[in-house]
């Protein structure tokens, strides 16, 4: 591997990490928006509900803590997939003033169909890799995300992109 350029050195934007990964990211999250549309799912009701599958019978609050969002943010996502039938806020057993979160049947139904989506869209990805070549991108970019101080499975873009169901702006997590 070769030294890193030196700072305010001209390259073009295709010898740019950030630009790669930025330009790699908008094409990877709008074709895997488009391909879980028919499933009437976004990515974030995706990876709330993979958070769910693994956590299910948790609070609210401990999935606002796992994908890093606002408490109240978390309320609008858990309405927004009450109100498409996909998750059930249940008394918790052990806290009165907490609800757990459940997945619904619909859910249980959908989420084999979403992972099989989510599988084919990674695999068309990265096709044009060797399975070693695999190895070391995912290796890079976990460390990478590890880095990045996000919570581990959890995007950014959470805490922008959802609205409560009133239609207000979300708060900042």
């Amino acid at each position: 591997m070769s030294d890193p350029p030196a700072p305010g050195t001209s390259r073009p934007l295709t010898e740019r990490a950030n630009f790669l990964l930025s330009q790699l990211g908008f094409h990877v999250a709008q074709t895997f928006a488009a391909r879980l549309a028919p499933l009437g799912i976004t990515p974030h009701h995706f990876g709330l509900l993979m958070h769910l599958d693994r956590a299910e019978g948790g609070t609210q609050q401990q999935l606002a803590d796992a994908v890093g969002v606002h408490r109240k943010v978390m309320v609008g996502l858990i309405d927004d997939l009450e109100q498409r039938g996909l998750v059930e806020r249940r008394r918790h057993p052990a806290d009165r003033r907490a609800h757990a979160l459940y997945l619904t049947a619909a859910a249980r139904d959908l989420l084999p169909r979403a992972r099989a989506v989510a599988d084919r869209h990674e695999e068309e990805l990265l096709a044009v890799l060797g399975p070693g070549e695999r190895d070391q991108l995912l290796a890079a970019l976990q460390r990478l995300a590890e880095h990045s101080g996000n919570p581990p499975g959890a995007h950014p873009g959470l805490r922008l992109a959802t609205r409560t169901a009133h239609g207000s702006a979300a708060p900042p997590a």
